[in-house]
């Protein structure tokens, strides 16, 4: 199974392609409606509530073997914990060594953003983390196939 942190997704159409190619289906999270392309399995689930009621729901529905993708960095450790495969949206993946680096400049960045030396949000998405989010999508799938 593909859970994907939908609300701000930047590469839904890549995951759609990918998923699609090894036959499995795809679960959008999101808070509101988003469009789904016909004739893939791909289902939306919409959570109403505050703004980590997508991430609650992932981590809930979320078992050992699937794949998540986010750029969430707590939701990112709360799949890890359940042995899910955690792909970030910019094709870096997380994983139970990485995941304590991560979540430690997440904090780092948010008490220098509310100190007021720091501004601003994760930069664009480029065309080279989109390759890469494809070639490590691709790489995790197969590993998941091999090890079901």
């Amino acid at each position: 199974m593909v859970y994907v942190d939908a609300d701000a997704c930047p590469v839904k159409d890549e995951v759609y392609g990918v998923a699609a190619r090894y036959g499995l289906a795809v679960t959008l999270v999101a808070n509101s409606p988003l469009h789904v392309p016909a004739r893939l399995r791909v289902e939306m689930v919409v959570v109403a509530g505050d703004p980590d009621a997508a991430d609650d729901w992932i981590a809930e529905h979320v078992r050992a073997g699937d794949v998540v993708i986010t750029a969430d960095i707590p939701l990112a450790s709360r799949c890890l914990a359940a042995q899910a495969r955690v792909l970030g949206t910019n094709g870096r993946t997380f994983s139970d060594d990485s995941i304590g680096f991560a979540l430690a400049m997440r904090d780092l960045k948010s008490q220098l953003r509310d100190s007021g030396v720091q501004s601003g949000g994760p930069r664009p998405i480029t065309a080279k983390d989109r390759s890469r989010f494809l070639s490590k999508l691709d790489e995790l799938l197969q590993r998941a196939a091999r090890d079901r």
